[in-house]
C-alpha cells in the first residue's frame, strides 16, 4: 500500500450505457489512493475495462463524476488529462522508431525538441530500453515492444498510469516476468498504476489493492490478502482463485459460525457470511489448500470434526505437490492439493475411499 491514503482519483455514482437502456457501469464510487497498484478485475463484460477508459477520457460517463486531484474530468479530452496509457496491443506506430513513438505524447503537447529528448532518453532508461532507441517495432520482440509502450506513457510525466491488459499478448514465462518487472518500476517510481486484467493471478502478484468487477459493479474492494482469504461472496471467492463449493442448508447459527447441513446430512462448521438465519438454502465455498487428507490414526483420534467423506477420482502431478480430484455424494467434485512425500500418489489410485477436514474458520458459507 502507498505511504499515505491521499485520494487522486474519485468516481462518484458514475454510470455508463452504450444503448440508454442497459447499464455496463452501476453507480460506481470509487477512490484511488496517490501511489498504489490498483487492479481492476473481472470476467469480459464486467465494466472494468469501461471504467479504465473513462477514466482515460476515450468514453464519456452517463451519470456521476470522476475527478483527478480534485479536478473535474468528465468532458476533459485525453490529452489534456496528465495521465499515461499503455494498451493492451500497445499501439507503436510501425513507421516511427522507438525513439519517436515514445516522443510522441510530447509532440502533440508542443514540447521543445531539446527538453523532448532528454525525456525520451529517461524514458528510455527507466524501462532499460535505451540502445534501442533508432529501431522500429517490428525490430523488438513482444516483451521490448511492452516495455517501449510504458516508456511513452512515462515520458511525459503524469499523474496517473493506467494499463488495459498491457501482458495479454505475451507467452506464459515472459508474462510473469514482466509482472515483476512492473511491479519493481511502480516501486521505483512511486507513480498511481491503474491496471485492467481478468487473470487473478495477475491481480494477486503485482496489486496493493484489487477491484473485483460484475455486473457493472465492485463485488469487493480489498488488499490482496484479505480479497483471498476473506471473500465477501460467492463470486468473490470463485473468481479469486481456485475454490471448492459444496451446497446444502443452515441448520442452525451460533454468533459468526451456523451449523451447515448437506442434502446427504453431512453437518460442517463454518462461517456465516451475511449473517443469513437457519433454514436458508447456501454455498459453502473453502480453498483447496486448507483442506488436508485424513489419515486412520488421525479419524479415530477425533482430529476430522469437519470432514467430507468421499472417493479419489484423479491424481495430477505438480512438481511441489499432487493435486486430488474427489467426488463426494450430491456435491460438485473438489479438489484437494497434497504436499508430495506424503504418499498420495500410492494410497489414493482412483476409487480409493478418501476423508477431506478442515478448520471451521476456512469454510466460507454464503446464503
Amino acid at each position: 500500500m502507498p505511504k499515505t491514503q491521499e485520494v487522486i482519483v474519485s468516481f462518484r455514482s458514475v454510470r455508463k450505457t452504450y444503448d440508454g437502456e442497459s447499464l455496463v457501469v452501476k453507480s460506481l464510487d470509487l477512490d484511488i489512493y496517490r501511489g498504489e497498484f490498483l487492479t481492476l478485475l473481472g470476467p469480459s463484460g464486467s465494466g472494468k475495462t469501461t471504467c479504465l477508459m473513462m477514466l482515460a477520457g476515450f468514453e464519456f460517463p452517463t451519470g456521476g463524476e470522476i475527478h483527478l486531484d480534485g479536478k473535474l474530468l468528465n468532458n476533459v479530452p485525453p490529452h489534456k488529462r496528465d495521465i499515461g496509457m499503455v494498451f493492451q496491443n500497445y499501439a507503436l506506430f510501425p513507421h516511427l522508431t522507438v525513439g519517436q513513438n515514445v516522443a510522441y505524447p510530447l509532440s502533440v503537447r508542443k514540447v521543445p525538441a531539446t527538453e523532448r529528448a532528454a525525456r525520451v532518453n529517461e524514458a528510455l532508461r527507466m524501462v532499460r530500453m535505451e540502445i534501442f532507441e533508432k529501431r522500429y517495432p517490428a525490430q523488438l520482440s513482444g516483451g521490448q515492444q511492452q516495455r517501449i509502450a510504458l516508456a511513452r506513457a512515462l515520458v511525459s510525466k503524469p499523474k496517473l498510469v493506467l494499463m488495459d491488459e498491457p501482458l495479454g499478448a505475451l507467452d506464459k514465462q515472459l508474462r510473469e516476468h514482466m509482472q515483476y518487472e512492473l511491479k519493481s518500476l511502480h516501486a521505483e517510481l512511486g507513480l498511481t498504476f491503474v491496471y485492467v486484467t481478468h487473470d487473478q493471478d495477475e491481480a494477486l502478484t503485482m496489486s496493493d489493492r484489487v477491484a473485483v468487477f460484475d455486473k457493472g459493479v465492485v463485488q469487493q474492494l480489498d488488499t490482496v490478502d484479505r480479497m483471498y482469504e476473506s471473500p465477501c461472496n460467492e463470486f468473490v471467492a470463485n473468481f479469486v482463485g481456485d475454490s471448492n463449493r459444496l451446497r446444502g442448508t443452515i441448520a442452525s447459527v451460533d454468533g459468526e459460525f451456523c451449523d451447515f447441513r448437506l442434502d446427504d446430512g453431512t453437518r460442517l462448521v463454518g462461517r456465516n457470511i451475511g449473517n443469513a438465519a437457519a433454514g436458508a438454502s447456501a454455498i459453502a465455498c473453502i480453498r483447496p489448500e486448507r483442506m488436508n487428507v485424513v489419515y486412520g490414526s488421525d479419524r479415530a483420534n477425533g482430529a476430522a470434526a469437519n470432514a467430507l467423506a468421499g472417493e479419489a477420482r484423479s491424481l495430477i502431478y505438480f512438481g511441489d505437490h499432487v493435486r486430488m480430484r474427489c467426488a463426494f455424494k450430491g456435491q460438485d467434485e473438489c479438489f484437494v492439493k497434497v504436499p508430495i512425500g506424503t504418499g498420495a500418489l500410492e494410497r489414493f489410485a482412483p476409487g480409493a475411499p478418501v476423508t477431506l477436514a478442515f478448520a471451521p474458520e476456512h469454510l466460507r458459507v454464503f446464503a
